[in-house]
């Protein structure tokens, strides 16, 4: 089998007999205001962190939720989506999107609000969307896209950055490496589809959605996800794997750069009240300004003895220079 045969047997079974934890480290649900998750869909939370992001789902947005999984978060998208069909589900197992099915439907007894017909669950499959060019203002996948091989995952980019609408924002929760992993790790096709070997490195992830099209990058959470150990994983040394969340914006790539947000900020410290650098960006003294990787390292070259660039903190959540 490929390795994306495999992929889907392995989920197959999971759909027949969840297991918690089974590839990735669960972590409890967000929780809202008056939603009621089921828990069979808590058992069945296999990502890696969470792709809901409340700020992003505002104006009644057409969700497309890509590897429907459990169903947890096609759920919680709808959630904000409160309308027939605003939120589309799609898995390739006929198996997990039968579950996801079942799932919400008990989801709706327990949540006044919630009527099944807010999700779509279609057949489908990253490289092929059921859905039309520039149609959809949010995409969001957790824990899948890091499964695919290089040259898939430009396709699947490639598909998403086709259907989403102009300003559409693509929301992805995937594990990264800290290291680049053993080809011996990478080529073992079930520990791929456990999300345990496919990952790439936090440069080689950014630089794919960038090779997409994708002109601002803004990361919503970095942290420790799963360690690899010398004991089960035949390394030297053990490798650390790391939870990513971030939102990609389909918007034009600048000229001299894609905007990336890690959680940086530039401090002027001048003798006047604020500082204009000529680019688009004023300061005021005193006042830290959210600035992207590129406008940060360029402020800290023009302007070395007057603005201070704080360390990337790994969580941004809007404002600043763009």
């Amino acid at each position: 089998m490929s390795y994306l045969e495999t992929t889907a047997e392995f989920y197959k079974e999971a759909a027949k007999t969840p297991q918690v934890g089974l590839c990735c480290i669960s972590t409890p649900p967000l929780q809202f205001p008056n939603l009621k998750i089921p828990e069979i869909m808590q058992q069945m939370n296999y990502g890696c962190g969470t792709t809901i992001h409340p700020t992003e789902l505002r104006g009644n947005p057409k969700v497309l939720y890509i590897g429907v999984g459990g169903g947890l978060e096609a759920l919680q998208f709808a959630y904000f989506c409160r309308r027939k069909g605003s939120v589309i589900a799609i898995d390739p197992v006929a198996e997990m999107r039968e579950v996801a099915q079942q799932n919400l439907q008990l989801a709706a007894k327990d949540n006044d609000w919630f009527d099944p017909e807010f999700v779509e669950i279609l057949a489908g499959d990253a490289f092929a969307l059921p859905v039309p060019d520039a149609s959809i203002d949010v995409i969001a996948q957790n824990c899948l896209f890091n499964i695919f091989e290089p040259q898939d995952l430009q396709r699947a980019l490639q598909e998403v950055y086709r259907v989403l609408k102009p300003k559409g924002k693509l929301i992805m929760s995937d594990p990264i490496a800290t290291r680049p992993i053993p080809a011996s790790l990478q080529s073992d096709e079930r520990l791929r589809a456990m999300c345990l070997s496919g990952a790439m490195t936090y440069d080689e992830y950014i630089y794919s959605l960038i090779n997409a099209g994708f002109g601002q990058i803004e990361v919503r959470a970095r942290r420790p996800y799963r360690l690899l150990d010398t004991h089960s994983f035949a390394l030297d040394t053990p490798l650390m794997l790391e939870s990513l969340d971030s939102v990609s914006f389909k918007v034009p790539i600048p000229s001299d750069g894609a905007c990336v947000f890690t959680g940086k900020t530039a401090v002027y410290h001048g003798i006047d009240s604020y500082l204009n650098d000529r680019a688009g960006h004023l300061l005021q003294r005193g006042n830290p300004l959210s600035v992207c990787n590129k406008t940060a390292k360029k402020l800290a070259e023009k302007f070395p003895e007057e603005i201070i660039i704080s360390d990337s903190t790994w969580h941004y959540n809007g404002g600043g220079c763009c």
